[in-house]
């Protein structure tokens, strides 16, 4: 596992740390007020560079472990003296949580070696790519032996290409790299499903996705609780930027902030008394109108799904 390390006192380039597979993030503070400052910086770096993060560092009391994990730390590095308090955050957060040493950093082996999956007539593997994220699929590429162990050993998407029959690091010349948040076999081990962290796009025509042509598509609603949240929050975004006469949203928008937050409230408050009411029906109807109204809020302080998704992830 290459891990770096890096001072959260200090400014950081992110490109210098995109190639690491953990960092160690050091809080070198000696009060409060510096830790928290030190805190922000962890959570701002977490969402920048996709991969895992420990801390090290200013941790005096269960609160300062408590605020690394909820910054975004996969993993707090305690002082080997420290094992009262790591007893406590570990019965709090959960035995993984803290460790004493870089030893308690490393991966697991992985499940299968190359011997164990079956090769297509070319020698190779089929690789799903999926975003980790969303769950979007992103593209199709193989790998050989080298590419498999290569990618298990760095982190780094590596594939072969069939075209110029070498290996592949996905992103080396775009820029748009592929960091690996697990490898998933299928049934017949035949074929690994990886899902990544993307930067950038994934196709070489600039899309997200290779699949974005359309052959035949069947009407249907869709399920997916985030892309519905993603799609409802997006047309309250188009409203907020090319206003549309008569819309509730944009009236929201045009009365401001205290309008917003006191709907916001209203419809918090309706919740409450919805859940005192047997009739599940009402619940839902409720807090569809919260949602609704907090995603005013978010579009009218900048803040969107991906920015809730990735706190919620952090606990």
């Amino acid at each position: 596992m290459k891990i770096k390390t890096l001072n959260l006192a200090e400014e950081i380039r992110v490109e210098d740390y995109l190639d690491a597979q953990g960092i160690v993030a050091l809080d070198p503070s000696e009060n409060d007020q510096d830790h928290d400052a030190n805190i922000d910086h962890l959570i701002h770096l977490t969402q920048a560079i996709p991969v895992p993060f420990f801390a090290k560092g200013h941790t005096k009391r269960l609160e300062d472990v408590k605020k690394f994990l909820y910054a975004g730390a996969k993993k707090v590095i305690l002082d080997p003296s420290q094992e009262e308090l790591a007893a406590e955050a570990r019965a709090r957060f959960g035995e993984e949580k803290v460790v004493f040493d870089l030893d308690g950093l490393r991966e697991p082996e992985p499940a299968f070696a190359w011997e164990d999956l079956k090769l297509n007539s070319d020698g190779l593997v089929p690789v799903v790519v999926q975003d980790h994220q969303t769950g979007q699929v992103l593209m199709l590429a193989y790998m050989n032996q080298e590419a498999y162990e290569t990618t298990l050993r760095t982190g780094h998407m590596t594939y072969f290409s069939r075209s110029r029959q070498e290996l592949w690091e996905k992103g080396a010349t775009s820029g748009h790299y592929q960091y690996m948040k697990s490898l998933t076999l299928d049934c017949d081990n035949d074929t690994i499903l990886a899902r990544v962290a993307q930067l950038g796009a994934a196709c070489h025509t600039g899309s997200y996705s290779c699949f974005f042509q359309p052959i035949v598509e069947e009407e249907y609603p869709e399920t997916n609780p985030y892309t519905v949240l993603e799609e409802v929050y997006d047309v309250i975004l188009d409203r907020k930027e090319h206003p549309k006469e008569g819309s509730y949203t944009n009236y929201l928008f045009d009365k401001g902030i205290d309008k917003i937050l006191k709907k916001v409230g209203e419809e918090a408050t309706e919740i409450v008394i919805a859940a005192k009411n047997p009739n599940p029906d009402e619940i839902i109807y409720e807090i569809s109108d919260f949602l609704y109204h907090a995603m005013v809020l978010m579009a009218e302080k900048g803040v969107n799904w991906k920015d809730i998704t990735d706190e919620l992830a952090r606990r």
